[in-house]
């Protein structure tokens, strides 16, 4: 869809955030909080940005941009868009959500990490429900939403903020948190890949390893050195995959349209259905919990474990 910027604020020297309208004046439907959405700028580049707004405001959407300096012209050219120009955006869809049995929510940020956790914490304290968020920044010049978070936030007695906290105090404050935390506690960590996995090896033997729930923005690095040919199954066809090609590209080249984004295991468009056989998980947006159930895969990245297998396409 084609939306216009109406208003940009700059939080920090390198974070931007971009709130929406629809060009055509009505109003965006309610999305649920962690979603995020499909962003092509100016350049024609297509990234993925969490939404940080009130999941409940249908009236704009706000997504936060961090410029990057090795960005390939994402994030540089959502930089310089000025109020009033247009971009087209794909319909909110989640990866990350709240759990709805949980007995208490905990969310760990790692700088622009908070985005998709703002949203939850929008929407947990319209619940009334049991939550802190703890939000990590290197410095307090560095952190987006501090005046917000600190000074205006209905929820800011549940926000707990720290500046150039070292690894070792890390360690310590969340390890401390941990051992606060009762059964049944769901926790979720967005941040840098090495933040996040610091996050979970402290809380996932704690709350389990199904109750932490990760966003990713960056791929993993997949090593493909070992891969190699298998067979898909589809509607009662049967596709070759060699060893270097994904599933993805093999059914596209023959006609199979499947909704995709960005090929690189992130956002979640292109995750199938898995009847039989099991798959190589390779992508950053299935939780653990998918990923061991074994039901779902990624078809731009992930592979098969087994000689065969049977998908379906959502």
């Amino acid at each position: 869809m084609l939306v216009r910027v109406a208003d940009i604020e700059s939080e920090t020297p390198d974070i931007r955030t971009l709130r929406l309208v629809r060009t055509d004046g009505t109003l965006f439907p309610l999305y649920s909080p962690g979603a995020h959405i499909d962003v092509t700028g100016p350049t024609g580049v297509l990234r993925q940005y969490s939404l940080c707004s009130p999941p409940g405001d249908p009236s704009s959407l706000l997504i936060a941009v961090k410029r990057e300096p090795n960005s390939r012209g994402g994030s540089v050219a959502l930089h310089e868009v000025k109020v009033g120009d247009h971009l087209k955006i794909s319909e909110p869809r989640n990866l990350l959500t709240i759990a709805e049995d949980a007995s208490e929510h905990v969310l760990v940020a790692g700088g622009i990490g908070v985005t998709p956790l703002l949203s939850m914490a929008y929407e947990l304290w319209q619940r009334g429900a049991d939550f802190t968020l703890h939000y990590f920044a290197s410095s307090r010049e560095k952190m987006s939403f501090r005046e917000f978070l600190e000074e205006r936030a209905e929820f800011r007695h549940r926000v707990r903020l720290h500046f150039g906290v070292p690894l070792k105090e890390r360690t310590r404050l969340l390890t401390k948190v941990a051992k606060g935390l009762p059964a049944g506690t769901h926790a979720y960590t967005c941040g840098p890949g090495p933040f996040m996995e610091h996050v979970t090896s402290i809380l996932a033997p704690v709350v389990g390893e199904g109750n932490v729930h990760v966003e990713h923005f960056v791929a993993e690095g997949i090593d493909t050195s070992r891969d190699k040919p298998f067979v898909v199954e589809l509607d009662g066809v049967e596709y070759d995959i060699p060893e270097d090609q994904s599933i993805l590209g093999v059914l596209e080249e023959n006609g199979v349209e499947v909704f995709k984004s960005c090929e690189e295991g992130i956002c979640g468009s292109c995750i199938s259905g898995v009847l039989e056989g099991v798959p190589d998980h390779r992508d950053s947006c299935l939780s653990n919990a998918d990923k061991a159930a074994g039901k779902e895969m990624a078809l731009c990245v992930s592979r098969a474990l087994t000689d065969k297998l049977v998908i379906e396409l959502y």
